[in-house]
């Protein structure tokens, strides 16, 4: 689990099954558009539960504006773009063994 998921309302799964770790690995999904409807759905509804979630997907959302404003719109490199996705998975693996 992420550092943060102890201030979920509850230590486990919500009512959906979405845990703190799974927001975090789908953060990024969301902030996109390129989640599901039903997943969005879920990710939103445990970020209004649960404040450290809340809390790290602002500070994503902000990363997010910063480099879309420093890039200037333009997108990364496919090769970039799927590198970076591989290392957050990592991370996310990594958080979630201890």
């Amino acid at each position: 689990m992420t550092e943060h998921s102890h201030e979920c309302g509850a230590p486990g799964p919500d009512e959906h099954g979405v845990d703190c770790a799974e927001v975090m690995a789908e953060v990024w999904t969301l902030l996109d558009g390129e989640c599901t409807e039903d997943t969005r759905e879920k990710l939103r509804e445990h970020l209004q539960k649960c404040p450290g979630c809340l809390r790290q997907y602002g500070v994503e959302e902000q990363i997010k504006k910063l480099i879309a404003r420093k890039c200037s719109g333009e997108k990364a490199p496919r090769q970039l773009y799927e590198r970076v996705r591989l290392e957050i998975s990592r991370t996310t693996i990594i958080r979630r063994g201890g």
